[in-house]
């Protein structure tokens, strides 16, 4: 099967209905959502819409049914050991959050945990709380001058009291790819474990967590052609059973008395309450759809258009590049400054243009910080965008300059 751009576009409700073009390039952010998963939830909540687990009646079991189906095909997308691998959280920023408390839990005063400088702040604030309330070390590996992680410097880093290595699996940034190999090769020399931040890799292709070596994956659902308010913690069911709760109610216990209570295996153990039902449904779908893409032909048409943007961004005066400007190892994601302008400024003309771009921080303050900036703008190409969309942005631009300068 060869890709074919304008028929996948058109599998996108909003940009294939948007009046004018709609030149969409804020994906890091939020992807547009696939129209399988949006008749996946509609069709979950008009013929099996019912609470989960607990009920004995046939629609209840149904919708228990096409839950639990959702969480074997998220195992199948990330090729996970068992589907009770996968917890079902509210996005990245929870799963990572769980880490923190339930794994964090076995953490105490003086032992480690290294996180990078090029993380965005759901991979470095709930380390800092850990370490406000239990006293371990964090450490930072510091990244390149063109903000790659520097997994070099692990060696003077990870010592024996290291308990965990935190990194991005791809810069919200400068879309720069981490080398996980070296992350797991210098975690296991110490006898640590690594956890995988895969909120940017996850819309360009499934992931492998066995090839990969790692011991926790976090993603969200919004960012891979998904619904909103649906995330994923994946972890080894050995850390998943050692681990305690992070969150209590119903769904994720044994025996409840009033001395104490006991607790559900793990998956159960980390979905307290009732979860999001037909998110999760309508997350299975988008991934199963991404399943049987042609990765090779699409990676090939990302880095076309990625090429033509950094090709164009090199031409326009004051722009600086931020983050690698080559192709090698990098998804096309794309942070820029213009001298003298605020990123918000340049988003609001674009938009005139019908371009949807990101300025701020990006909640990555310590690496702005870095490269000497408060903010930049940011463009973030997904499979659906095409080469007009580029010349939009760069035409665009144009105005930018002009008329703020």
């Amino acid at each position: 099967m060869s890709f074919d751009l304008q028929a996948t576009r058109a599998e996108f409700p909003l940009l294939a209905l948007a009046k004018p073009p709609l030149h969409y390039l804020d994906n890091a952010a939020t992807s547009q959502i696939h129209q399988s998963a949006l008749q996946a939830m509609a069709d979950h909540d008009m013929f099996r819409r019912a609470n989960i687990m607990r009920g004995t009646y046939r629609l209840a079991e149904a919708a228990t049914t096409a839950y639990e189906e959702a969480r074997a095909r998220v195992a199948r997308f990330l090729n996970a050991f068992t589907p009770n691998e996968v917890v079902f959280t509210s996005g990245a920023t929870s799963a990572l959050n769980l880490v923190a408390h339930s794994f964090g839990e076995s953490l105490r005063s003086g032992d480690e945990v290294i996180v990078s400088l090029a993380e965005h702040h759901s991979n470095l604030v709930p380390w800092q709380l850990l370490r406000q309330r239990t006293g371990i070390i964090l450490k930072f590996l510091p990244v390149t001058a063109d903000g790659r992680i520097d997994a070099t410097a692990l060696a003077g880093l990870a010592t024996s009291r290291c308990r965990l290595i935190a990194v991005t699996h791809c810069s919200n940034v400068t879309g720069a790819v981490t080398d996980i190999a070296a992350i797991v090769a210098a975690a296991r020399s110490v006898g640590a474990r690594v956890l995988v931040d895969g909120a940017q890799q996850v819309q360009h292709g499934p992931v492998d967590v066995q090839a990969l070596g790692i011991d926790f994956y976090a993603f969200s659902g919004h960012k891979c052609y998904g619904p909103t308010g649906i995330g994923v913690l994946w972890a080894r069911h050995a850390l998943l059973d050692a681990m305690p709760p992070f969150l209590a109610g119903g769904g994720m216990v044994g025996e409840v008395t009033p001395e104490g209570s006991t607790f559900a295996r793990p998956p159960q153990r980390f979905e307290a309450g009732t979860p999001p039902i037909a998110q999760a449904v309508g997350l299975g779908a988008a991934l199963s759809w991404l399943t049987t893409l042609p990765w090779g032909d699409i990676r090939r048409h990302e880095q076309r258009l990625l090429q033509a943007l950094l090709a164009g961004l090199a031409r326009k005066p004051g722009v600086r590049i931020l983050g690698p400007t080559d192709l090698e190892a990098r998804h096309p994601v794309v942070s820029f400054d213009i001298a003298g302008l605020h990123p918000h400024d340049v988003c609001q003309v674009l938009d005139r243009h019908g371009v949807a771009l990101r300025g701020g921080h990006h909640c990555a303050q310590p690496l702005m910080q870095h490269f000497g900036l408060d903010g930049a703008n940011r463009a973030s190409i997904a499979l659906y965008n095409s080469l007009a969309d580029i010349e939009a942005l760069l035409d665009g631009l144009d105005d930018v300059i002009e008329v703020l300068r």
